[in-house]
């Protein structure tokens, strides 16, 4: 640890700001091994004595490897050396449950419940369900998690005349609903970039600011009624989407 964080070696003149040179300096120890997952950071004040930097330098430079899920930071235990994110690729042309796809994957889920209850709709569940008036909606808010790393937080409403009981929701939802013979049979999806909030980035355990993706879906029953109006974000430094396009018929676009 004290190589890593000896005084020499930075170069106030042609090697690029000091945060960066330490920044580097850190990094390339957890590249190396020499610093490995679940390994606690000296103290900010520790590192600036160590390195002879200024604390403002070391907090920039810790903030920015925090930043890039390299490192993870505690409240009241110190910074740690992050644990690496397994990516996973996700194929959007399937209406696939989150439990669902890490079934295939060969991957336990379990999820943080944040609600399961029932709620007056906001108006935003009330134009994407087509609520009248006095409906209640269901809403199931859940961070979901892939052996024991928090991938998502999904928010999902379903008007309560098609789940009633909420609670009875443990693991998936659409298992729920097929039972019921309620699973949808086709969604439309909107996929935008976010920056993840600080509530949402303690939930995720990842920096406040850290990308997201933010996935609004709207899922349709054989008759065309929505059946479900689901928003979840997504950890950047998890997820790739991927789509299959192919060609046009010929005259398909005259």
């Amino acid at each position: 640890m004290d190589r890593i964080f000896h005084p020499g070696g930075f170069d106030a003149t042609g090697a690029g700001p000091l945060y960066l040179q330490l920044q580097r300096r850190i990094a390339e120890a957890i590249a190396t091994g020499r610093l490995s997952p679940g390994d606690s950071l000296p103290p900010e004040r520790d590192m600036a004595a160590l390195t002879g930097l200024s604390r403002v330098t070391v907090r920039k430079a810790v903030q920015t490897l925090v930043g890039s899920g390299q490192l993870v930071q505690r409240r009241g235990s110190g910074t740690f050396v992050a644990a690496p994110v397994e990516r996973i690729e996700q194929a959007l042309s399937l209406l696939t449950s989150f439990t669902e796809d890490m079934a295939r994957r060969g991957k336990s889920v379990d999820s943080v419940w944040l609600n399961r209850a029932l709620h007056v709709p906001s108006p935003a569940e009330v134009m994407a369900l087509g609520l009248g008036a006095g409906t209640q909606v269901a809403r199931l808010d859940r961070v979901r998690r892939s052996d024991g790393v928090p991938l998502a937080i999904e928010r999902a409403a379903l008007s309560a005349d098609l789940l009633p009981t909420p609670e009875s929701v443990v693991a998936s939802l659409y298992s729920v609903l097929e039972t019921r013979g309620l699973r949808p049979v086709r969604a439309v999806q909107r996929i935008s970039a976010a920056s993840i909030g600080a509530r949402d980035a303690g939930l995720l355990g990842v920096a406040e600011g850290a990308a997201g993706l933010q996935i609004e879906r709207l899922g349709y029953l054989p008759s065309g009624r929505v059946v479900e109006f689901t928003r979840s974000l997504y950890r950047g430094d998890a997820y790739d989407f991927t789509v299959e396009l192919k060609l046009a018929p010929e005259g398909a676009g005259d």
